[in-house]
């Protein structure tokens, strides 16, 4: 949040590092194709839209094309190249012909995993349709390869049609047996373990939960998370080969264990209105006491809470000097207020970072001082809980940590830890919400870390392990969906500020779950409803990404009711969707109180 000034800007993401633009040459056919072989490339006219396909920022068209109905445009964009990649069975020791079709500038076409030399062709300028070749020979114990194409970073969206791999085809043999020995282990309110017999033979299994496919391990065990408290379920299990699925396992059931109470509600009223107080600071809003904000907040976050250092971990909450604020209350009428607001059942929370407030526990050290200093916070104020607004450098992952179900990095261990203190501290009634930008949370769909290459921005995603380790403990999670670049959803389409679309696309993600960095086999699980608020600007003044209260009644109706959804498909529907986050009071007050005013009407 910017306590400065009304806009703030700042960069999405910084540029993968260049890499030399390297490639084969142009590769003639030197024989025609055997009659047994065959074009083992799957819908690669793209008839079927992106089916066999997995893309970063690709969507199927209908012009232009070189044969059919359809065919690929892909648009590169910031650190992406806009690969689209599918994986095919070949035979060990084999030669194989990749030829396609592209037009645009710098358009890349070429397999991996050959198991020999990869390869690679690309066409420099092609104003139209212009034919790629090249050809490889498999290893002697290669069975799958990828097959490829992407463009090149800011030159513009390039397209493709009929892609064909040809050569003979794999051997696939049979599908695994069936696994036995399906059994359920730790449940808790949110999440169920199960484990089973090994089948050999078996490069992985798919699990299911109530006869849909929600996971694919390699291992024999797996918690599947992301559950309703208090629910039963139903699982199964089938071993996977590159021949295909065996039949699922025999069904085992569990039950979810009751909410915890400080992973609840809170005791929030159903559908709450958050809000951020400038506390501690005045700005072109101007200072409103807390004694003063409409009973419509639920939970006002009081802003900031900042250290001594960016690494020291000692944070202190100065409030606003008399000079900068003429009409600041004293400490005892903030105190009092505090009370009061308490009794009318709001919540009060210091929230830590900001803008300003940079926050790396680097130690153990600085984590301890955290969480002594942050308590001494909340027992002088009398306060009901934490709400972590870490920014800018605060939270960033190491090169070596790419699992944010295990994460490596102090900072991110060290914070989690911290969290966790004070929550075994203050027990269930204390209220943990937090308020990352989207580059945290959502750009992990794209970008998690330096990536497995190195190059990407270390920052991208790093809040993932933070919320998913708290999970339970997690009251709300309000990220910032303003001061934004554009966001790729899960439709694989990049969304925008400005819109309802950009606040249905982003808290989709948040509900539905998704892959980190596009790994399937390696999903953030979805938060529950009552979990997430949308954050928004009060006003125009109040950041980049402001939307009409008309916008804003559509993104509710979209994510609570399926209607006025617009071109973004959800993937489920949420009444029990917990509210709306603003930045901040102090901005709605200056706008006439338009934000609450609307929110009021909307949930009556």
């Amino acid at each position: 949040m910017d306590r400065s000034r009304p806009l703030a800007r700042r960069p999405l993401v910084t540029l993968l590092t260049a890499a030399a633009l390297a490639a084969s040459g142009l590769t003639a056919l030197t024989s025609a194709a055997r009659a047994a072989d065959a074009d083992l490339a799957r819908n690669g006219g793209f008839e079927s839209a992106l089916d066999g396909w997995t893309c970063t920022a690709g969507a199927v068209v209908g012009a232009p094309v070189r044969s059919g109905s359809a065919a690929l445009k892909a648009t590169p964009a910031g650190a992406d190249n806009a690969r689209c990649a599918q994986t095919v069975t070949v035979r060990p020791d084999s030669q194989y012909t990749l030829s396609g079709y592209v037009r645009g500038t710098y358009v890349y076409l070429g397999a991996s995993g050959t198991g020999t030399t990869d390869v690679s062709t690309w066409a420099q300028s092609a104003p139209d349709w212009q034919r790629l070749t090249t050809t490889f020979r498999t290893g002697p114990a290669t069975t799958r390869v990828t097959l490829y194409t992407h463009g090149w970073y800011g030159t513009g969206a390039y397209h493709a049609d009929d892609i064909s791999l040809t050569g003979p085809s794999g051997e696939t043999g049979q599908p695994p047996a069936v696994p036995g020995g399906l059994t359920t282990g730790s449940v808790t309110s949110t999440g169920v373990t199960l484990s089973w017999s090994p089948v050999p033979g078996a490069t992985g299994y798919a699990v299911y939960r109530d006869g849909t496919r929600v996971r694919t391990v390699t291992g024999t065990s797996t918690t599947v998370t992301g559950l309703t408290p208090s629910t039963a379920y139903a699982f199964q299990v089938a071993a996977l080969n590159d021949a295909g699925e065996s039949a699922r396992s025999a069904t085992v059931t569990a039950t979810t264990a009751e909410r915890p109470d400080g992973g609840g509600s809170g005791d929030l009223p159903q559908h709450a209105l958050v809000g951020y107080l400038h506390a501690s600071f005045a700005n072109g809003s101007g200072y409103t006491r807390l004694a003063d904000v409409p009973d419509s907040w639920d939970v006002i976050d009081l802003a900031f809470g900042e250290p001594t250092s960016v690494t020291s971990g000692d944070i202190r909450f100065e409030r606003c000097p008399v000079s900068e604020c003429p009409n600041v209350e004293s400490d005892t009428e903030f105190k009092a207020a505090v009370k009061a607001k308490q009794a009318a059942g709001k919540k009060v929370l210091i929230s830590i970072g900001g803008q300003n407030g940079q926050v790396q526990l680097t130690t153990t050290a600085a984590r301890d001082k955290f969480v002594s200093s942050v308590s001494a916070i909340i027992d002088e104020y009398g306060l009901d809980g934490l709400d972590i607004d870490f920014e800018g450098h605060s939270l960033s992952l190491n090169a070596d940590d790419t699992d944010f179900k295990n994460p490596k990095t102090p900072v991110v261990v060290n914070l989690i830890s911290a969290v966790k203190s004070l929550k075994a501290k203050y027990g269930d009634d204390f209220v943990l919400t937090m308020a990352p930008e989207t580059f945290f949370v959502q750009l992990g769909y794209q970008y998690y870390g330096t990536g497995k290459w190195g190059g990407q921005d270390p920052r991208a995603g790093a809040y993932l392990p933070v919320i998913h380790a708290l999970r339970d403990d997690l009251t709300l999670l309000h990220v910032q969906d303003y001061n934004s670049g554009p966001i790729m959803g899960l439709d694989n389409q990049y969304h925008s500020m400005g819109g309802a679309d950009f606040h249905i696309a982003m808290t989709d993600m948040l509900l539905t779950g998704f892959p980190v960095a596009g790994d399937a086999a390696n999903v953030f699980p979805p938060l529950r409803p009552d979990q997430v608020a949308i954050g928004m600007p009060a006003s125009v003044n109040a950041g980049n990404g402001h939307v009409s209260p008309a916008e804003v009644n559509k993104a509710l109706n979209c994510l609570t009711k399926k209607t006025d959804c617009g071109s973004y498909a959800t993937h489920g529907t949420w009444p029990e969707l917990r509210g709306l986050m603003t930045w901040s009071i102090n901005w709605d007050r200056f706008a006439n109180w338009e934000f609450q005013k609307n929110f009021d009407a909307y949930f009556g």
